[in-house]
């Protein structure tokens, strides 16, 4: 299954988009990857968030990747926001964090979360889903 969501926010009225986020599910029998495009901020996560129980169904023999290699910008909204899918999805199955960007380390040791976010970080930076 792959599903592709693309949304703009507008400033101002204008036609132009100011900030994009997208995101791109891809699954199999025995994980899920969510490839987010981007950039998660404030501006940006609201529509993830309220998107997210129409295209993340795991079950508990599936494990949950969310693959941040194409992740061009986090603010501390979206840093939060990450921490908050990590947390909740973590009680329903097994979920990781693959090609990690430093800012999320420098956030999370900001932040004094790096012990904890260590936890989500999966060495396997490979394509972990044959889709």
């Amino acid at each position: 299954n792959l599903q592709n969501n693309r949304l703009h926010f507008l400033k101002n009225n204008s036609m132009k988009p100011e900030k994009t986020l997208q995101w791109s599910v891809f699954q199999n029998n025995e994980s899920q990857v969510v490839q987010l495009k981007g950039e998660l901020t404030r501006a940006t996560l609201r529509p993830l968030w309220e998107q997210r129980a129409s295209f993340l169904q795991t079950n508990v023999n599936q494990s949950l990747y969310w693959d941040l290699a194409q992740l061009a910008r986090i603010d501390s909204a979206g840093f939060a926001f990450l921490t908050e899918l990590l947390n909740h999805y973590g009680k329903q199955t097994k979920n990781s964090l693959i090609h990690v960007p430093e800012v999320i380390k420098t956030l999370a040791e900001l932040y004094g979360l790096n012990d904890w976010i260590k936890q989500y970080i999966s060495n396997k930076n490979q394509d972990v889903i044959n889709a």
